[in-house]
């Protein structure tokens, strides 16, 4: 039996990387995708893609960090198809400034926002219906960087990507009794495009022994069809492959440093 048939399952993040192979994979299983980004047009795209494989999906932009667009997407979806099943909080943005010395406050409120507000919006918006029916799963996909916090992902980053670990945490906690399963995802480094935004952007050699975005998918869709009786957690997907990273972090440390400051760099050259 496939117990993703017909489900309705809310994808963010969903016009590339992570969240358009889980998109793809969870129409591929017989659910019904909504598909949330902000750019409409290549959410069609993706849309259209899914159709082709004779899959169900359609695409809504958003800014999700929004309460008001937040609301506007569950509504449409619920009037348009049914309560939400399944949430895949898995829209994420980083910062080009990593060191904690450089960042503006826009800069590092935008982050959190992205990564943090508009995951505590959106299990907000779903949790009543699934309460209501006692039946519901939301995962996020976090980042190893909420384990390990350096200058790879950026201070903003990995501060953001731990309190939504911490929330998913929560979610499990209070409402594990209620028939709700919130799992929280957490890979290493995954060959998206937020890659080409590091500081050292990797090399394609050295992007193809990261984790690939089908990767990720793939633990999103065995956290989401296991039996409702079993709930994963946490899952870690990382590398197998440890990679010198001493390079990067020494780009992070100094990318977006004040003029004023790359004599202090120069001195410790």
């Amino acid at each position: 039996m496939n117990s993703l048939q017909d489900k309705i399952v809310i994808v963010t993040g969903a016009g590339s990387g992570i969240g358009k192979s889980a998109a793809l994979m969870f129409a591929q299983r017989g659910a019904r995708v909504v598909l949330v980004g902000r750019r409409k047009a290549v959410l069609e795209d993706v849309a259209g893609a899914i159709e082709k494989q004779g899959g169900r999906a359609w695409a809504y932009a958003a800014h999700i960090e929004k309460k008001s667009d937040v609301a506007a997407l569950v509504s449409w979806v619920q009037q348009q198809l049914g309560p939400v099943d399944i949430l895949v909080n898995n829209a994420g943005s980083a910062s080009k400034t990593l060191n904690v010395r450089w960042i503006e406050e826009a800069e590092w409120e935008q982050v959190q926002d992205v990564n943090l507000k508009a995951v505590f919006l959106l299990s907000q918006a779903v949790l009543p219906d699934m309460l209501a029916r006692r039946d519901g799963t939301i995962i996020t996909v976090s980042s190893l960087a909420a384990l390990r916090p350096n200058l790879l992902g950026g201070a903003a980053y990995g501060a953001a990507k731990a309190g939504v670990r911490n929330f998913m945490a929560y979610l499990h906690t209070t409402f594990r009794n209620n028939g709700i399963r919130a799992t929280c995802i957490l890979p290493g480094e995954v060959n998206t495009p937020i890659m080409d935004n590091r500081a050292n952007p990797p090399a394609p050699a050295v992007r193809e022994q990261m984790v690939q975005p089908d990767d990720v998918a793939q633990a999103i869709l065995l956290c989401a069809s296991l039996p409702a009786r079993t709930v994963i957690e946490e899952l870690r997907v990382a590398p197998t492959l440890l990679r010198d990273i001493s390079g990067d972090l020494e780009a992070g440390r100094w990318k977006n440093a004040p003029p004023s400051c790359l004599a202090e760099r120069d001195t410790l050259l």
